[in-house]
């Protein structure tokens, strides 16, 4: 099985989260990517822990620290943290069958969630010093973190014994506070920027929309004009919102790339040619990263200036690219597949150089 990396607000349903843990392979190389209309080069560099099959990165931090997945030789999926000179160290929660690792701050705490023996989620946070502390919301049968901010606060998601999912905050303390948009019959968090906002979808009958929770608790919900199905994935420190959408029409439907800003206006994108957008990660400078879907549908990785210059972004030699974040420096990381379907991390440097020289 070949699993890309996908970001928490299009996981897969319940029955179907079990299955995406990875595959992936070994070995460090360096090559160089062009990517700039005017044949400028970004740094690209290949990478995969020691002993894996697979590797999927979520998540790189302002220094360049990358946390991600990895699957070994015997299909168990384990988590890894990659310094910024390349060294790796690979973690596993305490009684975990494998683990997910979905998002590292500042400080290089992570967080995300694993699998017990009886295949139910928990969420962790793994300390810096490679403690864990785990953790489960108040009548949760399984939860999910997928966002970490610099001060330690970490939203998801969690499954109650009706099997509804509501919203979660856990603040550094450990206090967990649960919550849902008004007429939500299902929360699933995506990101928490460090002023404590948090993003997400709500499903309402059977359409989704997009919500914003304040640092007070009070909601907004919204959604792109035209907009079937609003699905947030990221939000930087100033509140602009990315994601994308699907459009009302017939036949197959098209997903649209879009910004929410603080004063509620959208922007709306896509690749050339696309025929689904999806932004995973926006930065401060309003950089995003993401993935198209071509004509022929196959996966592209691109590179969206906070300008709106639309700059497609393929590993060479890859046949599918999905880049899953960007930083403040414009580094960007995620995975690809080679021509042999093997799945490796990659990652992307001096992207604001190239911006800024455009």
């Amino acid at each position: 099985m070949i699993m890309l990396p996908f970001t928490f607000a299009q996981r897969p349903p319940r029955a179907q989260r079990k299955g995406m843990l990875a595959i992936f392979l070994l070995s460090l190389c360096t090559l160089e990517l062009s990517v700039s209309a005017n044949a400028q080069i970004a740094t690209l560099s290949t990478f995969d822990p020691p002993g894996s099959v697979s590797t999927a990165p979520t998540s790189i931090n302002s220094a360049g620290a990358i946390t991600g997945n990895y699957t070994d030789a015997n299909n168990v999926t384990h988590g890894f943290l990659r310094s910024p000179d390349g060294t790796f160290t690979t973690f596993d929660a305490p009684g975990s069958t494998s683990i997910i690792a979905t998002s590292i701050n500042p400080a290089e705490a992570i967080t995300g969630y694993y699998f017990d023996r009886t295949f139910l989620g928990h969420g962790f946070l793994r300390a810096r010093n490679g403690t864990f502390t785990t953790f489960d919301p108040p009548g949760s049968v399984e939860a999910v973190a997928v966002s970490i901010n610099p001060s330690g606060e970490i939203t998801g998601s969690y499954l109650d014994t009706s099997g509804v999912e509501h919203g979660f905050l856990r603040a550094p303390d450990g206090t967990l506070e649960t919550f849902d948009p008004a007429g939500s019959r299902g929360t699933f968090p995506a990101s928490i920027n460090p002023a404590g906002t948090i993003t997400g979808l709500q499903e309402g009958g059977i359409d989704v929309h997009g919500f914003f929770r304040s640092r007070d608790g009070t909601f907004t919900t919204f959604d792109p004009p035209g907009s079937a199905d609003t699905m947030p994935t990221c939000m930087n420190p100033g509140g602009v919102i990315a994601g994308s959408y699907a459009e009302s029409a017939e036949g197959r439907p098209v997903t649209h790339g879009f910004l929410r800003f603080r004063n509620g206006t959208f922007t709306t994108f896509d690749g050339p040619g696309a025929s689904a957008t999806n932004p995973g990660s926006i930065n401060a400078a309003g950089e995003i990263t993401g993935t198209y879907l071509d004509s022929s549908s196959v996966t592209h990785g691109f590179l969206r200036s906070g300008q709106g210059l639309f700059v497609p972004l393929d590993v060479p030699g890859s046949i599918v690219t999905g880049p899953t974040s960007i930083n403040d420096a414009g580094e960007i990381t995620g995975s690809y597949l080679d021509e042999n379907f093997v799945q490796h991390g990659f990652l992307r440097s001096h992207a604001r150089e190239r911006l800024s020289q455009q």
